[in-house]
This record gives structure tokens, sequence and C-alpha cells, in this order.
């Protein structure tokens, strides 16, 4: 393989993009409020609709780059983002802002799964270390999203978040051209696209989605319990046809006999859940208690980002050694240490004090992005990489929605210090879970 490089770069500047948009959209909410004349809830959903149609689209279209080939779905992905980002400044109305910003996640969400499937076809030599490259990628754009974002609303208003994708798009388009290698992957002779691409399981997997969420979402307030029946008979169905057919969506028999490709996504649900309950709930501590100013704040949580940056190719050096489960490990102990340390926060707590428990959560979130993504690429094949690492995103938008209905049930209207305290022996709790699957995992590396 020449220039594994300059091939990883054109990966990495294709996978930033999610997290990118995921992130510098935040910032924006209040100024998308005064243009349209929207209420807080109804703009949000500028947010929810993006990370629900990326937990969707990512095994979808994983899918797709492992019938009809990496290269044509990462280029697929990186049109769909110029279009969006091309027409959502022009947005008449809420309503198609939505619809652009839907098909930037659909774009977005078909590079990483692409993207990764690759890095596990050409790596295998150095496999932790590229991973660790294109977590700096994705780490560094979800980390300084919102600066970008709030720098670009001085300069160009809201429209400017979307245009600020075209340089990296154009680089990133053309050297995907130039440096992706040409598909290998072939149709012929299994029966027609269609049939292939399983249509009712893909249909009734997104249905069950959609509606547990909507589900999960209605129990800090009233219940919308026919959504959580509509869930639950999506997945029944769902398993019904997965059983049945030649071709199914997702393989369940694969994860009934691999049971360590199961827990690695059940435990990267449980490790999101845990960093997103740091990523959210912090900076109401230190806004609503402690009244630092966003400014502050922003940059505290850069400990998190920065020390995850950081980490990730000291991460990669030691994988490529030991395989995935002492570094996981290690970290499963970051990880409680600075869970359990939030009970000592309080109004007085030194600022010293609370950059050293955020920089423990971002040691910990740094191992954690690059041993369970070497982990999911050891124990998957490469015929389904594409769809499960397409799945390991979505365990990911599981575990950040998750976070946030726990958070909601923990908090209610209004955070104190009791309940960060009780938040830390909760996280506390959820770390020792993660400890016990990181021990589950193989002692060494699959060949």
């Amino acid at each position: 393989m020449k220039h594994p490089k300059l091939l990883l770069t054109t990966i990495g500047l294709g996978i930033l993009l999610n997290p990118l948009n995921s992130s510098m959209i935040a910032v924006a909410i209040s100024r998308l409020q005064e243009t349209f004349d929207l209420g807080f809830a109804t703009a949000s959903w500028l947010i929810s609709a993006y990370y629900l149609a990326s937990a969707i689209t990512m095994p979808v279209m994983g899918k797709l780059s492992d019938i009809f080939g990496q290269k044509k779905v990462f280029l697929t992905g990186m049109t769909l983002v110029v279009l969006s980002s091309t027409m959502a400044p022009f947005s008449p109305t809420f309503g198609w802002l939505i619809v652009f910003r839907l098909i930037q996640a659909v774009g977005s969400g078909s590079i990483y799964p692409a993207g990764m499937a690759i890095v596990r076809k050409y790596f295998n030599e150095g496999r932790a270390r590229a991973l660790a490259v294109i977590t700096v990628f994705s780490s560094t754009a979800a980390a300084f999203g919102p600066s970008i974002g709030g720098f670009l609303l001085e300069w160009g208003d809201w429209s400017a978040i979307f245009l600020i994708n075209f340089p990296v798009i154009v680089v990133g388009f053309f050297l995907a051209l130039w440096m992706l290698p040409k598909d290998e992957t072939s149709i012929r002779g299994h029966g027609g696209w269609v049939k292939l691409l399983d249509i009712p399981g893909i249909f009734t997997f997104g249905a069950a989605i959609v509606f547990g969420l909507f589900f999960l979402l209605s129990i800090k307030g009233t219940m919308i319990w026919w959504s959580g029946a509509v869930a639950l008979l999506s997945i029944i169905v769902f398993i019904l046809r997965e059983r049945r057919t030649e071709k199914p969506f997702i393989d369940l028999d694969l994860f009934a006999e691999n049971h360590t490709l199961t827990w690695v996504h059940i435990q990267y649900i449980v490790v999101n859940i845990i960093y997103y309950s740091t990523f959210f709930a912090v900076p109401l501590y230190l806004q609503d208690l402690r009244g630092f100013s966003s400014r502050t704040t922003g940059l505290l949580m850069l400990c998190i980002a920065g020390w995850s940056m950081v980490i990730s190719p000291l991460a990669g050096r030691w994988i490529e050694r030991s395989g995935s489960r002492p570094p996981l490990l290690f970290s499963s102990l970051f990880l409680m240490s600075g869970s359990i340390l939030y009970v000592t926060w309080d109004l007085d707590t030194p600022i010293w004090w609370v950059t050293i428990v955020l920089c423990l959560v971002g040691i910990s979130n740094g191992f954690n992005n690059v041993g369970l993504q070497n982990a999911l690429f050891e124990n998957a094949p490469v015929s389904v990489i594409g769809t499960a690492a397409g799945l390991f995103m979505t365990a990911r938008f599981f575990g950040t929605i998750l976070s946030t209905l726990m958070l909601g049930l923990l908090f209610g209207d209004q955070i104190n210090v009791g309940e960060i305290e009780s938040l830390g022996f909760l996280l506390a709790a959820l770390s020792v879970f993660v400890l016990w699957m990181s021990w589950r995992l193989p002692r060494q590396n699959q060949p």
C-alpha cells in the first residue's frame, strides 16, 4: 500500500465531518431561534434529528459499503454533505433547514463506516496506530467544533457553519478519488442488490430506533406508551425477519455466536453514557452552581478533549504491543477514579482540583476510543466490517441519548451539589461494569 499516511489523512478528513457538524451547531441554536422565531425545544431538533439520522444511517451505509464497495459509499457521503451545505444557508423555513440537516447527517454518517472498513482491510500492520490517527481527527473536530462555530457566528452568521465544510470537502473529495483503494466488491450472482440490501430489515430497524428513542425521551415528562409499544413490536418483527431471510441486514447469528463482538458494542454504549454524562453535567455545575463564564467553562472542558487527543497515539502504540485488553483495563481505573471524585466537588472546590478530575476522564476517553475500535476490528469478520462499524457508532449515539435521559431523571428542574455527588456514585458504579467488560476481552490480539 502506497502513502499510508496520506490515506489515513484522507479518511480522517471525511470522518471529522460528522463530529464537527454535530458540535458546531450547538452554539448557533440561539441565533437560529431569533432568525426563525422558534422556541428552544423546536430549535433543538437540529441536534436531535442529526443524532437520530446518524444512528440509523451508519449501519445502513455500512451495509451498503459491504455490498457495493467502500470508496463508492465514501464519495457518495462527501457529495451529500456538499449538497446539504450548499442548500442549507438558503433555507426559506426552519422545516427546510431540518431537511438539509438530515441530508448532512446521512452524508457524514456514510463516511464513517466506509472509512473504518478501509482501515480494517488495508491496515493489518499498525492498525491500532492508524485508529489512533483517526481518533485524533474526530476528537479534535468534536472538541473544537463549538469554538469554531462561535468564531463563524461572529464572522458570517449561522450560514457560515455550513459553508465551512467546503474547504474540508474539496480537499477530502479529491484526495479520496486519488487515494482510496479501488472497490473490489461485486454484487453479481447474489440475486440483485434489492435482496442483498434487505429493505424490510432496514425499515424495521429504523422504526425500532425512532420509536424507542421517542419513548425513552418521554420518560422525563408525559410517557408516550404507544411509542414504546411500536418500538417493541418493531424489534420483534426485526428479529423474526433477520432470522429467516437469506441475506439479513444484520446477521444476528454472528452476534449470538460471537459474544466478544456483542460485549464490545455494549461496553461502548456504557462508556459513552459515562462520558457524555460528564460532558453535559459538568458545564451545568460550573455555570449554574459556580457562576463561571461560558468561556472559562469551555476552556475547562478542553481538559477532556485535550487529554484524549494526547493519549490516543500512545494508546495506539500500547495496543499494537499488547492488544486492546490491557489499555482498556487501565482506562477503566482512570474512569472509576474520575467518576468517584465528583463526590468531592462542592461550591468552593478549587479550579485545579476540578481540572485534575476532568483530566482523568480525558485520559480514559483516549484509551477507550482507540481500544474499543481495535477490539471491534479484532472480532468482526472483514465481510461485515462496514455494518459492524456503523452499529458501533449507533451504540455511541444510544449512549449519548441515554446519558441525557439519566441526567434529566437525576437533576430534575434544578441542579445542586447533592445531585453531582449522586452522579459521581452512579458513574463510578457504571465504571465498575466497564472494568468487568474489559476483563472479559481476549488476552491477546486475534489474528
